[in-house]
């Protein structure tokens, strides 16, 4: 037995790019304000996706404007955070404040990648 196989045969995996492709992750990066704020790829879980879609129902609301906001309060938090790997932080969206986690960490491969998602998941 390696190093690299150090607990055995992988019994099972998931992939970010598998669940991007059944829709538990939602890529953010087509929109604008994202890739304005970050340089990583960035995704979020189906239940953050929900509110955004439920703020778009809005007719002052777009994908990057709420995108924009998530993005400030994200990056304001990321300055006082204690743990650079899952940063917690509230944001307003359509007058309804939200608890939400950013999480930094590795994707499929070794690369950084950025998870948002509700501080209950994980």
């Amino acid at each position: 037995m390696t190093n690299e196989n150090l607990f055995g045969e992988t019994i099972y995996s998931y992939s970010r790019a598998q669940a991007i492709e059944d829709g538990v992750l939602v890529d953010l990066n087509h929109v604008d304000s994202i890739r304005q704020h970050w340089k990583h790829p960035f995704a979020c879980t189906s239940a953050v996706w929900g509110i955004i879609e439920e703020a778009l129902l809005r007719p002052d609301q777009d994908s990057s404007g709420i995108c924009h906001d998530i993005s400030t309060m994200a990056k304001l938090a990321i300055r006082s955070a204690r743990d650079a790997e899952q940063i917690l932080f509230t944001v307003i969206i359509t007058g309804k404040k939200h608890a939400m986690k950013l999480h930094i960490g590795p994707g499929d491969t070794a690369a950084a990648v950025l998870t948002l998602m509700l501080p209950y998941e994980d």
